[in-house]
């Protein structure tokens, strides 16, 4: 069923996904100040967290599929749920996960990930993937876990001599 143009518009609070493939929070929509054109402001869930604003017509416009033909979704940027079938008063989160997302440092965050193996799934890992804003490696649980460890060790070591 095709969305109505009304209901694509963007409200505070909502996440997207651009065409490229990264998230996005909506923070809010503004008018232009002599335009009166309205904006949706946004800000990446990745990098730097920049914050950026354009109008909402080309928000919620289709991908222009000549220019991409490769590119599957049909708008720019596609609204993204985050719900599940639990009540909001008591959210399901992995005491693994949770551990990986309070530590702070990478010696901290290996040795959370060591002690994650046979505790955590698939569903983690994707967490740990989109905190740390790193592709997803192929495998199993356990060798995935093994690949986000190296990618965290050569980070450490990459961090490590920048400071010297």
């Amino acid at each position: 069923m095709e969305q109505k143009k009304e209901d694509r518009i963007p409200k505070p609070g909502e996440f997207y996904r651009h065409f490229k493939n990264k998230l996005y929070q909506v923070a809010a929509v503004a008018e232009h100040t002599e335009t009166g054109e309205q904006l949706v402001v946004y800000q990446a869930l990745y990098g730097d967290y920049r914050v950026y604003a354009r109008p909402v017509s080309m928000f919620i416009s289709e991908v222009d599929h000549e220019k991409y033909p490769d590119v599957k979704q049909k708008y720019r940027f596609q609204r993204v749920s985050f719900e599940s079938d639990v009540p909001e008063a008591e959210p399901q989160i992995n005491p693994w996960l949770e551990r990986f997302l309070d530590a702070e440092g990478y010696d901290k965050q290996l040795e959370v990930l060591n002690q994650m193996r046979g505790k955590v799934g698939q569903k983690e890992l994707d967490s740990i993937y989109l905190v740390l804003d790193i592709q997803q490696s192929a495998g199993d649980v356990d060798s995935q876990l093994r690949q986000i460890m190296k990618h965290l060790e050569m980070r450490k070591r990459y961090d490590g001599s920048r400071l010297r």
